[in-house]
C-alpha cells in the first residue's frame, strides 16, 4: 500500500467530515494543518501503528487551506497515544516517528525545527489557556542550554477535526536537542563510558521502563522512594557497564549532597553537579509554580568527562499544571515555593520531592547566586514586558483557532481536572493567567530580590528596601535603611515611561520616603532606587 496519495486523504477527509465546527466545515487556518490517516486502525497507547501524515504550511501565505497539497511533509509515520493522567481526556496527545517507506527513521525538519524523527503532538485540554507549555518552553529556551521547540497547528485525524495542538520536539540526545555525546553499546571503558546519559524522575508509564531506586529516602521514615529511569540510552540498549557507571556517579553525587560539607565549593556537591543549570531549573519551576516540579517529568543529563562531565538539570517538560492551573497540593496560590513547601503540604502523595532539593535551598551560596541570577533575568529575559509579550503573542497567534478548538471541546464552562478556576470564557482564562503571573512575579521578587550584593571600590554592601503596602491604593511607603540622602526614587510604568522622578529620602534618618500614586491608573509599576554609589535597582508594585 502506498501512503503518500494526497487524493486518498481528501476523499477520506470529506467522507468523515460530517463533524462540524460551528455548523461549518473546517476549511482553513492561519496555523499549519496536520492531516493524519490511520487507514482504519485505532491509535493505541502502544505500540506505534503505521499511519500517513501530511502537513500544509504555506509560510508565504496568511492562510492554509485543507484542500491545499501537502507541502511540508507527506509520508509515513509510526504513531501512538502518549501521556499518563492526560490519557483519560477525550482530547488525546500523541507521539510519532517520521519513517521511510521501509520503516527506517526519516530525519526531517518540520515547520522550521531542526531535523529529527521523534516528535510529540501535544493537545492542551485541562489547560484552557492552551499556552502554558509553550510559554514555559519559550522562556526556558532563552535562559537554559535547551528547551523543546514547538509550533502551533490544527489537527485532523481520519477526517475528524481534533482542535489546536502543538507539534513539539521530544526530549532526546541530538546535536540540536540535548547536545551530549552519543554513547554506543561498545562504549564500556574510559572517557567514552562517562557520557552522555539522560536520566529522568517520572511515573513508570510507557514502554522501555528501567532504572534503579535511590538509596536515599525523599522523606525520612516515610514509604516513598525516588526512582531514576534510563532515558538515554534506553533501558533496552544500555549495557551492564553503563548501568554501573551512571548509578555509581549518581550515588556519589547523592552522598556528596548528604554530607556535612555538602556546600563546600570544591569538595561538596559541586564536584558532581552543575550549579548554573540547577539555578535556572529552579527558577523556571518556581516561576511557573509547577506542582510536578522536581518529582515528575524531571530530566537530568551528563556529558562525557572530557566535555565537562557534571550532572546538569533539564530540559524542562510538562507545565500544563503550572501557572495556577491546579486545585491540589500547591493549589492556585501564587505565593510560596514548591521546592520547600511541597513535602509539607503533600507528604502523603506517592511522588514527593527528593531530599536533594531541600539541601540545595539550605546552601547559602546557591541561594545568593540564585537571587543574583533572578535579578539579572528580571531586567531582561524574564522581565514583565518580555513575559507578557510572549503571552500576548501566543494568544494572538491562536485567536481564531481557539474558537474552533472549544467548539470541538466545549469545556470552558466545565471543571476539567485539576482546574483551580472555571472562568467560562477563553478571555477569562487568559486574564486569570495574566493576573496569576503578576502576583507570582511580585511574590518572587520579594523572595529572590530582598537583598542585592554590589561591589564598591573597597567593600561589599547589602541594599534592602521594603515597599508597602503592595498592592497600593494611594501612597507607597519606601523604607531603605541603607539608602543615603543622595538616593533617589523614580517611578515608571510597564512600558518604561517615567512618571515620577528624583524623589529623595528625607524622613527618619534619610531611610524613608512616601510617594503619592493616587492619580495613577490600576496596573503594574516600577520603583527605581539608586544613586552614584549604588547601582539602580527596580522594585515592583501594583496600583489598585
Amino acid at each position: 500500500m502506498r501512503y503518500k496519495t494526497h487524493f486518498l486523504f481528501l476523499i477520506i477527509f470529506f467522507f468523515y467530515l460530517t463533524d462540524f465546527v460551528s455548523g461549518q466545515f473546517f476549511t482553513s487556518s492561519n496555523l499549519p494543518i496536520i492531516v493524519i490517516n490511520t487507514h482504519g486502525q485505532t491509535i493505541p497507547d502502544e505500540p506505534k501503528i503505521i499511519a500517513s501524515m501530511g502537513i500544509i504550511d504555506h509560510k508565504d501565505r496568511p492562510e492554509n487551506k485543507i484542500t491545499d497539497p501537502f507541502n511540508e511533509y507527506n509520508g509515513r509515520i509510526g504513531i501512538e497515544i502518549r501521556g499518563s493522567s492526560s490519557q483519560s481526556f477525550p482530547k488525546k496527545g500523541y507521539g510519532f516517528e517520521t519513517r521511510k517507506e521501509d520503516g527506517s527513521n526519516n530525519n526531517v525538519s518540520l515547520m522550521g525545527m531542526p531535523q529529527e524523527n521523534d516528535w510529540v503532538l501535544h493537545g492542551p485540554y485541562s489547560d484552557k489557556s492552551l499556552i502554558r507549555n509553550m510559554l514555559c518552553y519559550i522562556l526556558a529556551g532563552d535562559i537554559m542550554e535547551y528547551a523543546p521547540r514547538g509550533r502551533y497547528c490544527e489537527l485532523v485525524i481520519n477526517g475528524i477535526y481534533q482542535g489546536v495542538y502543538v507539534l513539539m520536539e521530544k526530549i532526546k540526545r541530538d546535536k540540536n536537542r540535548v547536545n551530549i555525546a552519543e554513547i554506543a553499546p561498545t562504549d564500556n571503558t574510559g572517557d567514552r563510558l562517562t557520557g552522555g546519559y539522560i536520566i529522568k524522575i517520572d511515573k513508570e508509564t510507557g514502554s522501555n521502563i528501567g532504572g534503579w531506586t535511590s538509596t536515599f529516602k525523599p522523606i525520612p521514615n516515610q514509604p516513598q522512594i525516588t526512582y531514576f529511569q534510563y532515558d538515554y540510552p534506553k533501558a533496552s540498549d544500555i549495557t551492564p557497564n553503563q548501568k554501573v557507571y551512571i548509578q555509581q556517579f549518581i550515588q556519589l553525587a547523592e552522598e556528596s549532597i548528604n554530607a556535612a560539607n555538602y556546600d563546600n565549593p570544591s569538595e561538596g556537591y559541586r564536584k558532581y553537579v552543575d550549579d548554573k543549570s540547577l539555578i535556572d531549573f529552579i527558577i523556571m519551576n518556581e516561576l511557573s509554580k509547577n506542582v510536578d516540579a522536581y518529582r515528575l517529568s524531571t530530566y537530568l543529563y551528563k556529558d562525557r568527562d572530557s566535555r565537562g562531565g557534571k550532572l546538569k538539570f533539564g530540559p524542562v517538560w510538562d507545565y500544563n499544571l503550572g501557572f495556577g492551573n491546579i486545585n491540589y497540593c500547591t493549589n492556585g496560590n501564587p505565593e510560596g515555593l514548591v521546592i520547600t513547601d511541597f513535602n509539607q503540604v503533600c507528604s502523603q502523595d506517592w511522588w514527593v520531592i527528593h531530599f536533594w532539593w531541600k539541601k540545595f535551598m539550605e546552601d547559602q551560596q546557591l541561594k545568593s547566586d540564585m537571587k543574583k541570577r533572578w535579578q539579572n533575568l528580571r531586567s531582561n529575559k524574564l522581565s514583565d514586558q518580555r513575559i507578557f509579550f510572549v503571552v500576548d503573542s501566543l494568544t494572538n497567534l491562536i485567536k481564531a483557532a481557539q474558537v474552533r478548538n472549544f467548539q470541538k471541546w466545549p469545556v470552558l464552562n466545565e471543571y476539567v481536572w485539576p482546574n483551580y478556576v472555571v472562568t467560562g470564557s477563553y478571555q477569562g482564562e487568559i486574564q486569570f493567567l495574566k493576573n496569576w503571573l503578576r502576583d507570582r512575579l511580585l511574590w518572587l521578587d520579594q523572595e529572590f530580590g530582598s537583598y542585592i550584593t554590589v561591589n564598591t571600590e573597597d567593600e561589599r554592601s547589602e541594599i534592602n528596601a521594603e515597599i508597602s503596602p503592595n498592592p497600593v491604593h494611594q501612597t507607597v511607603n519606601i523604607h531603605c535603611p541603607s539608602c543615603s540622602a543622595a538616593a533617589r526614587v523614580t517611578v515608571r510604568n510597564i512600558t518604561g515611561q517615567v512618571l515620577r522622578q528624583n524623589y529623595p529620602f528625607t524622613d527618619s534618618g534619610n531611610s524613608d520616603t512616601k510617594i503619592d500614586v493616587s492619580d495613577l491608573a490600576p496596573g503594574l509599576y516600577f520603583l527605581d532606587i539608586g544613586n552614584t554609589a549604588v547601582p539602580e535597582r527596580a522594585f515592583r508594585f501594583v496600583k489598585i
